[in-house]
């Protein structure tokens, strides 16, 4: 007979202490550790423990005794059950306070290595509306709340377009209005599933890999233009009939949409870096500006997506540089070029690559438009191409400006950089855990002489940093 697992327990007037990973709030219960998502420091709640551990467990609070004075309302109708914007109940100066912390213990801990004073965090222009691409996934399964499983009435409409749910691969959170980006995108959403479910279309099972609409991507710019890229599925004779009625629908209805794109996908993932975009109406691209500067973007380009604050974190990362008009400068993930373009104009001469081809010539086009003639620009693995070879045959670089991934930088890059010796290097970071990582290699021969965390993504707990390194 199987043995019954043991209830978990309910922790009772518990007091929320502090911030943690990963947007949750933490408790410490006699000795263990309690994470909790949705919470704010000062809360007093009851709790449910979801998941026990040895020295810590995962919660939910099921009822609030007393709610924190620093706590705010929400603003948004789903939080609480989307995985986004989990810190919206924290004021933004506590929010800027907590991702200063963050960046100084991942960088003290992690790294052990000598640092300098860290600068106050830059706080993002705008705190609402400050993206510039937004990801909806579609599905034929909706995710139902514990309260409308509760009521026992029937399900109803289980088609919808929304967001993942984390933990639930297959499941979609409909969204109704995220405040992430301009309210358009909210409107060319919501238009798209009322008509995809007023002509009958099926949505993607992510499961059974079959269904007509699957996923939806809608860009911005600061120059007024919009991008939408629609995927879907094709399964039946007449599929393809039904998705030109869905593009054409959106070309009536949403004359500001510059660039409407879609593409068939047939592959396990919705990834389409592979595939090949068709246009429906309009470019294939749409542009960004920055100090003058135009970058133009595709449906595969990396793009920064707080233009704004990328601004800013951009300046802070050419400040670091300390260029004079005469080094050879290697922008290592250089995605379309953007740093590289950026920062050419106080360059001799400006190295750039990347891994995705296509953002590599939006790079070469983005110089090109620019007038900019003293940049170079190579797609591909970078612990390939980054090597003594190479580096023989540009030239030895005097700064090397890095923005890799969350992963961070792989030994490879990081011992080539060491032999390159560059008198200068400048890290951008979306995860301070890695660079912290990569400061403590690059130690062997560089000191870090100045921190400067930038928020590009409020309520949320991420936070991208900048450090200046110089050899020793």
């Amino acid at each position: 007979m199987a043995r019954k697992k043991k209830p978990l327990p309910i922790l009772e007037n518990v007091t929320i202490t502090d911030c943690a990973a990963e947007g949750k709030a933490l408790a410490r219960v006699n000795d263990m550790v309690v994470f909790v998502p949705f919470c704010v420091p000062g809360d007093i709640v009851d709790l449910q423990v979801r998941k026990k551990k040895h020295s810590y467990c995962e919660a939910e609070v099921i009822r609030f005794i007393k709610k924190s004075d620093v706590r705010e309302e929400a603003f948004c109708q789903h939080f609480g059950v989307c995985g986004g914007c989990k810190w919206q109940t924290l004021p933004y100066e506590k929010q800027l306070e907590m991702k200063q912390q963050q960046v100084f213990q991942q960088l003290t801990r992690i790294g052990k290595i000598e640092l300098p004073e860290f600068s106050p965090i830059l706080g993002s222009v705008k705190t609402r509306e400050y993206r510039n691409k937004l990801e909806f996934g579609c599905s034929n399964k909706r995710w139902m709340t514990r309260e409308e499983i509760a009521t026992g009435e029937p399900a109803g409409e289980m088609r919808a377009i929304g967001f993942h749910i984390t933990g639930a691969f297959d499941k979609i959170l409909p969204i109704e209005k995220c405040y992430l980006m301009d309210n358009l995108q909210n409107e060319i959403r919501n238009s798209i599933r009322d008509y995809a479910i007023g002509n009958d279309m099926t949505f993607f099972d992510l499961r059974q890999q079959v269904g007509l609409l699957r996923d939806v991507m809608i860009r911005n710019s600061n120059t007024g233009e919009w991008m939408v890229l629609v995927q879907f599925h094709y399964d039946e004779e007449d599929d393809e009939q039904r998705a030109m009625g869905l593009m054409q629908h959106l070309a009536d209805t949403f004359p500001q949409i510059t660039s409407l794109l879609y593409v068939d996908n047939q592959k396990c993932n919705d990834t389409f870096g592979d595939l090949d975009i068709s246009v429906f109406k309009g470019n294939d691209h749409i542009f960004e500006t920055m100090e003058g500067l135009k970058f133009k973007v595709g449906p595969k380009s990396f793009y920064q997506t707080n233009t704004e604050q990328a601004y800013h974190l951009y300046s802070v990362a050419r400040d670091f540089a300390q260029l004079t008009g005469n080094e050879v400068v290697y922008d290592l993930y250089t995605g379309t070029g953007t740093i590289a373009n950026f920062v050419a104009k106080e360059a001799g001469k400006v190295v750039g690559i990347e891994y995705v081809p296509e953002a590599i010539e939006d790079a070469k086009v983005n110089s090109e438009i620019n007038g900019i003639d003293n940049t170079l620009f190579y797609a591909g693995d970078m612990k390939d191409i980054l090597n003594d070879e190479f580096i023989a045959r540009h030239g030895k670089p005097d700064v090397i400006i890095t923005d890799p991934p969350r992963a961070g930088m792989h030994q490879d890059v990081v011992d080539t950089i060491l032999r390159a010796e560059p008198k200068r290097i400048v890290y951008v970071s979306c995860n301070p855990a890695t660079q912290a990582r990569d400061l403590q290699l690059l130690d062997a021969k560089y000191k870090v002489t100045a921190v400067q965390p930038v928020d590009m993504f409020p309520h949320t707990p991420h936070v991208e940093n900048v450090v200046a390194l110089e050899m020793k």
